[in-house]
């Protein structure tokens, strides 16, 4: 999670320096024809490409930074090292801007301009390098993105990490106690209240809210160490641990490393990178308000009219579902039932009495789903996701799989990967729960824009052919 909301800051970082660059290039361009001579229509013309020469230059930097070694701390207030990380960028910028006048033999340019340009190039590129990081961390990963953080282990490796945590903070990490395995009855350490030992984990976890647990050491008893993860997997806790130990775990893990401190994560999860959300999140826009605005008035009246004669009663049904965390949300339905259901919570199964005539009909082609793109404009939903499930179900599956409520890492889904695979309609068993959890964890953890086109177009074409456990 930290990885990707690194890796996402920095995208987004970029993305306003490159968008900065013309601002720079039009300014330099102001002072250099009203303080030494008059501007030239032909030289205006070959503003656009300079800017897209310099973007380029820039974008290559930032792509061989890696390979170069070069580590930019977007929270260390350093003159030199955010000098460092600058210098490259205008070096790269003007690199490819030089060869793009050379290449195309531009004598348009003039020479106070590009001098006065790379001064303020560099200027614009040190503050946004310096001051931006700040803005953009408290601008995106603030209310939901917070992850209250409990840490795990001796106060002294407590120590150890606490400027860390500090540096942390503005990407949403809220440190909340400290959970202590060498003296469970202290009461505070370096600012961190002790809240018990590792015997309380559950029910701390419970009390404060925790959302994240550090561990802070491998502890030295295996048993322990599979205690915790065990806990933190029934409950859906993110993990994060201090170590590079992992054939203790147990469990597949993902390596990253932070500003020196290595931690191991039970999964990778490209949607905490928050352009990733960001391009998800668009998607989303961009299929529901199509069908809200157009699609389902015409369509609201069509089945109220048809419920009228068959089923008469209310054109929607609400019913609390678990969304994104666990966080109950109701969810929008067109009514396929009778208006006095003796039993919600009761998957519908082939052939249901409490189904209408009609209702078969919209649920075997999934129009009684087309609501649900309300939710995906308030927020509670994503076109593309984990189905949610009654509140009900959730706790009854979680009983049976101890990894389920992992699926809540991300927001739900009108349909998902695992609808896609087939895994729809009434669960008979474990395995087909196994299935569909399967499914659901491989979408959160191998998430990319081009998988939720393919799901979007795979449950169109569903639509047109519905597969036979569609009822």
């Amino acid at each position: 999670m930290i990885g990707q909301r690194t890796r996402g800051l920095q995208s987004t970082l970029l993305l306003c320096q490159l968008l900065l660059v013309p601002l720079i290039l039009i300014l330099s361009g102001l002072m250099v024809f009203t303080s030494v001579t008059s501007i030239e229509g032909s030289l205006i013309a070959h503003y656009p490409m300079y800017a897209l020469a310099v973007m380029i230059g820039m974008l290559l930097e930032s792509m061989s930074r890696d390979r170069a070694r070069v580590r930019m701390n977007l929270w260390q207030h350093s003159f030199l090292t955010q000098h460092h990380v600058t210098v490259r960028q205008v070096v790269f910028a003007l690199g490819t801007l030089l060869v793009y006048l050379a290449g195309t033999k531009d004598q348009a340019i003039s020479r106070w301009f590009l001098a006065i340009f790379a001064v303020s190039l560099y200027g614009g590129l040190l503050l946004a390098n310096y001051w931006l990081p700040g803005v953009l961390a408290r601008r995106i990963f603030h209310g939901k993105w917070v992850e209250r953080t409990l840490l795990v282990g001796k106060a002294e490796h407590a120590g150890r990490i606490r400027g860390w945590l500090r540096n942390k903070e503005a990407y949403g990490l809220r440190a909340v106690g400290i959970l202590r395995t060498d003296d469970p009855d202290g009461t505070e350490f370096n600012g961190l209240p002790c809240l018990g030992g590792v015997a309380d984990l559950e029910a701390v976890i419970r009390r404060e809210e925790i959302t994240q647990v550090i561990i802070l050491e491998l502890p030295q008893e295996r048993e322990m160490h599979r205690d915790i993860v065990r806990v933190l997997e029934k409950m859906g806790i993110r993990l994060l641990i201090l170590s590079n130990l992992e054939e203790l775990l147990d469990h597949p893990v993902v390596h990253i490393e932070d500003e020196g401190m290595r931690f191991i994560t039970l999964r990778e999860e490209p949607l905490e990178n928050p352009v990733n959300r960001f391009a998800k999140r668009a998607l989303d826009l961009a299929v529901a308000l199509p069908v809200v605005l157009f699609i389902l008035p015409p369509l609201m009246l069509v089945i109220w009219i048809v419920q009228r004669f068959q089923s008469p009663g209310s054109l929607f049904f609400l019913q609390k579902r678990a969304g994104i965390q666990n966080r109950e949300f109701k969810i929008i339905k067109f009514r396929t039932m009778g208006e006095n259901n003796p039993d919600e919570a009761r998957q519908a199964v082939q052939g249901d009495v409490r189904v209408f005539r009609f209702g078969r009909w919209m649920r075997r082609l999934s129009i009684d789903e087309l609501p649900q793109f309300i939710n995906v404009l308030k927020g509670d939903m994503s076109v593309t996701g984990p189905r949610p499930h009654m509140i009900e179900h959730n706790a009854q599956f979680a009983q049976q799989m101890a990894n389920y409520h992992i699926r809540t890492f991300v927001k739900p889904g009108i349909t998902g990967l695992a609808q896609v695979r087939g895994f729809r309609g009434e669960a008979r068993s474990e395995a087909e729960i196994a299935k569909r959890l399967e499914s659901d964890i491989s979408y959160l953890e191998n998430w990319r824009l081009a998988l939720d086109l393919s799901i979007i177009v795979r449950t169109a074409w569903q639509l047109l052919v519905p597969p036979k456990n569609a009822y």
